[in-house]
């Protein structure tokens, strides 16, 4: 497979080029100014566009590139100090054989200051998030090289220390335009290595996850009472996705799975993909640093505050980059998750699946864990069959799932049980 080399193409020179454009604007404020081609959110948004269509041209036309954009007022929240339209960039690269099958990678344009309302004062942004945007373009510029069957979304999103509207306009237009969202990468803070508490870690970093989709019905929610499956919404299985991925192709790396939307009590674009029942998760440095994040640049009592070009680690926001390219890959490359997985077996000693065919699969692995592990730790590979039973394997004693296997051996993101079979 081709994963090894996407990791070795991944540039930590061309990130850091990038990183330093962005963070020389001077301040992406969501509504700082749009006319200038030297500073502001205007001058950034042009400026990445312009990048997506270099990579384009490259590529022989291969991405759509366009922006997407919804108009907000001041009465839309309390960190809106005026009416402004909050526009996001857009690069598609569309899959041959499923073109309406879409996986997305995400990076934030805009900026603050220590005041969110303030869009004058300069706010580099060179963490929080250009680091996230740069990874997406650096992605966008490997994975264009080559073609895949579902389509991959590269995007720059808008409005996101506002209040996540660049996230929710891409979300709603996303469902108006009935895209099939296999899963939502949310890239937010990829380049610092050293926490405020001290620690210094160039290998770890965390995919935070729902537990359960927030879009289940009274009935779905009442059943796991009886079934189980506390743990394991969409979103949950994307994560375990690409902390299997990371441990296959990327075992220098330290991946961990925060049980949680996002840190506590905030928040990220990924939540309005999930917030309509997309999968959606985000990828980010284990080890923050709060005096680098939401500051004004000064240095009080010996602390030198504000997000600047200096704290970034380039060759670790490689690595999160590298992280995301080759899930982006595989899961372009991979049939969709099953549908309609049931699950029967009760009082019996055999776990029985079945479930409906899908498109473009040459067969099936059935994963099953200990209800306490967080990760699929035990799978067979059953062949061309849509139900299968599991002899001597317990029901009570396991959750299950059912993963897609392309003909090239890459596998779908793994679906857990929906209904029971009697």
């Amino acid at each position: 497979m081709d994963l090894y080399n996407i990791i070795d193409e991944v540039s930590a020179d061309r990130i850091e080029k990038d990183v330093r454009k962005l963070a020389g604007f001077g301040t992406r404020n969501t509504f700082s100014d749009t006319v200038s081609d030297t500073r502001g959110i205007g001058a950034a948004r042009r400026w990445i566009k312009a990048e997506f269509d270099k990579i384009s041209a490259d590529c022989g036309g291969c991405l759509e590139v366009f922006y997407q954009k919804d108009f907000v007022t001041t009465d839309m929240g309390s960190r809106i100090p005026k009416d402004a339209y909050v526009v996001n960039v857009i690069a598609i690269q569309r899959g041959t054989t499923n073109p309406n099958d879409f996986v997305m990678m995400s990076g934030d344009i805009d900026s603050r200051a220590s005041d969110t309302m303030d869009f004058t004062t300069d706010a580099p942004g060179a963490n929080d998030n250009a680091s996230g945007m740069a990874g997406t373009i650096e992605a966008a510029r490997v994975l264009s090289k080559r073609t895949f069957k579902n389509s991959i979304v590269y995007v720059g999103l808008s409005g996101e220390e506002q209040g996540l509207f660049g996230g929710k306009g891409l979300a709603n237009y996303a469902e108006k335009n009935n895209w099939n969202v296999i899963g939502f990468l949310n890239n937010d803070m990829i380049g610092n290595i050293q926490g405020v508490d001290g620690v210094i870690d160039n290998r770890e970093f965390r995919i935070f996850s729902e537990p359960t989709d927030p879009t289940e019905t009274d009935r779905q929610r009442g059943a796991r009472r009886f079934y189980g499956g506390e743990v394991d919404g969409i979103s949950r299985q994307l994560a375990r996705y690409l902390h299997n991925s990371v441990q296959t192709y990327m075992p220098e790396m330290r991946p961990m799975m925060v049980y949680r939307l996002d840190r506590f009590g905030r928040g990220g674009h990924h939540r309005p993909f999930n917030d309509l029942g997309f999968a959606g998760i985000r990828i980010m440095e284990a080890h923050e640093n709060y005096t680098q994040q939401h500051q004004d640049i000064r240095t009080e009592n010996g602390i030198a505050y504000g997000d600047v070009v200096e704290h970034v680690n380039f060759p670790y926001a490689r690595k999160l980059t590298a992280v995301n390219a080759i899930n982006l890959a595989q899961l372009a490359w991979a049939p969709t998750r099953p549908q309609n997985v049931k699950i029967g077996g009760i009082v019996e000693a055999n776990a029985k699946l079945k479930w409906d065919a899908v498109k473009g699969a040459a067969g099936y692995k059935v994963y099953w864990r200990d209800t306490t592990s967080p990760t699929w730790d035990h799978s067979r590979y059953v062949g061309n069959v849509t139900e299968f039973e599991l002899e001597g394997i317990v029901i009570d004693n396991f959750f299950f799932g059912v993963a897609a296997v392309g003909a090239d051996g890459v596998e779908s993101i793994v679906s857990f049980p929906s209904g029971i079979m009697r």
